[in-house]
């Protein structure tokens, strides 16, 4: 019996080596990240801190499900159909910093990661900010363009399809936006890199569908709001994590 449960006690040991995710507690920071200046933006139990978009109150097609931030598809909509339940974390504008987050995507599902949101009364959340793609790029309708795919700049710069893992199972995301110069890496691969606010930046605009939004003519903001998308299918979020550069 001694002999069974030092086996037992192994193996479980080796798991933890071998994945150590499965040891990880969700939506906690660590004591190297609380040092390290990370700031956890969801706790996993409600949605404090959060509100919709050009909004005060959360939307009422967001749940808190599988310790995640769920949104899903609203009463009287069908699966495509947003209930204008764009939400923001408005308690900072960030400027440099480093943004993680873990996604789900259920069948055919299709949503995004904002950052540098500015809230403009009357507009939608990607009115005048980047997104950063969330997306089931097997079954969703919106995967006919590469840079439509999962992490992608949005209509903008694909990232690589083999980076995303299938539907069901969570991804990882981390933003860096550090002085203009933005990175994409999914699940450990940086997938897309570019600089904001330069004549490059303007070229890659001036190709998407965003070429004629008054809110990007304008200009990105220099800093901004996190916001993450209603497109009327389920999605999860969790372990959103930001700290400042």
């Amino acid at each position: 019996m001694k002999r069974n449960i030092f086996l037992t006690l192994s193996f479980v040991a080796a798991m933890v080596i071998a994945f150590p995710g499965v040891s990880q507690t969700v939506n906690k920071l660590s004591k190297e990240e609380s040092k390290a200046g990370w700031t956890l933006l969801f706790n996993g139990q409600n949605f404090d801190g959060w509100r919709q978009c050009n909004g005060t109150a959360m939307p009422v097609n967001w749940k808190i499900d599988d310790n995640a931030m769920n949104v899903f598809t609203g009463e009287g909509k069908k699966p495509g159909q947003g209930s204008d339940g764009d939400i923001l974390y408005p308690g900072k504008k960030y400027k440099n910093f480093e943004l993680t987050i873990d996604w789900k995507a259920s069948k055919m599902a299709n949503s995004g990661i904002f950052y540098d949101v500015r809230e403009v009364p009357g507009k939608p959340i990607y009115y005048a900010a980047p997104e950063i793609q969330v997306l089931d790029n097997v079954d969703a309708s919106d995967n006919k363009l590469a840079s439509h795919l999962a992490g992608s700049l949005y209509d903008i710069l694909p990232a690589d399809p083999k980076t995303v893992k299938p539907t069901g199972e969570w991804n990882t995301i981390v933003i860096r936006v550090k002085d203009g110069k933005v990175t994409h890496t999914q699940n450990g691969v940086k997938v897309v890199e570019y600089t904001l606010w330069t004549p490059e930046w303007d070229a890659m605009v001036a190709k998407s569908k965003f070429k004629d939004f008054p809110g990007w003519t304008e200009g990105i903001a220099k800093e901004g709001y996190i916001g993450l998308q209603d497109h009327g299918y389920s999605v999860w979020f969790r372990n959103i994590k930001i700290r400042e550069l």
